[in-house]
């Protein structure tokens, strides 16, 4: 199994270490590779967008080409993970904050999003979620976007007040925290469970 990790900017090598202790957990062999140019992506079994800054992302994955391969390889049905600026990158819809920055999504996901909903960097905080197929959840906000509405064929699975921090759409996950901030893998094994299918 191989795994790729979108490594232009963001939570790269704790993507890839929390994958690496979740494949390990699993029992399955293969690789957790971060991603800086185009020839990789098409080769994976599954694919990461980290968190980070997320115009910054777009920009470089657009350019590179990384961005093409993505967008076929989610359309050829392999998982497809997006973390915090990942969710945001995934989306097909952006906020006015998207509009401005002239940020290009990918446009995978049916669903509308809203760039730094909980505030800002200093505003980060930490809280227990009930995540459908996984349960209690203790997740770390950073900054962090949200999705406002999802579409028909979206799956909510976690809330926060009234925004939606997580959400699957076939082989397509968004969670608007940082899974790789914690010691908990289940998300990365959920993930990894997908890409092994």
């Amino acid at each position: 199994m191989r795994i790729s990790v979108v490594g232009v900017q963001g939570d790269v090598e704790e993507h890839v270490l929390a994958t690496r202790k979740a494949m390990e957990s699993a029992g399955y062999s293969g690789e957790v590779i971060p991603v800086r140019q185009k020839g990789i992506v098409s080769e994976s079994d599954g694919v990461i967008i980290p968190g980070g800054e997320s115009t910054t992302i777009s920009k470089l994955i657009f350019r590179e080409g990384i961005a093409d391969e993505i967008i076929e390889s989610a359309e050829s049905g392999v998982p497809v993970m997006g973390t915090c600026a990942g969710l945001i990158t995934l989306a097909k819809h952006g906020d006015d904050e998207v509009e401005k920055t002239g940020q290009k999504l990918l446009g995978l996901m049916d669903t509308w999003v809203k760039r730094n909903a909980f505030g800002r960097q200093r505003e980060s905080f930490e809280v227990e979620l009930d995540i459908k197929g996984i349960g209690r959840y203790n997740a770390v906000f950073i900054r962090a976007p949200a999705i406002l509405k999802v579409g028909k064929g979206v799956d909510v699975v976690a809330k926060l007040n009234d925004y939606i921090v997580g959400a699957v759409q076939k082989n397509l996950l968004a969670f608007a925290f940082h899974p790789e901030l914690t010691d908990d893998i289940r998300i990365h094994r959920l993930f990894l469970d997908m890409a092994k299918r």
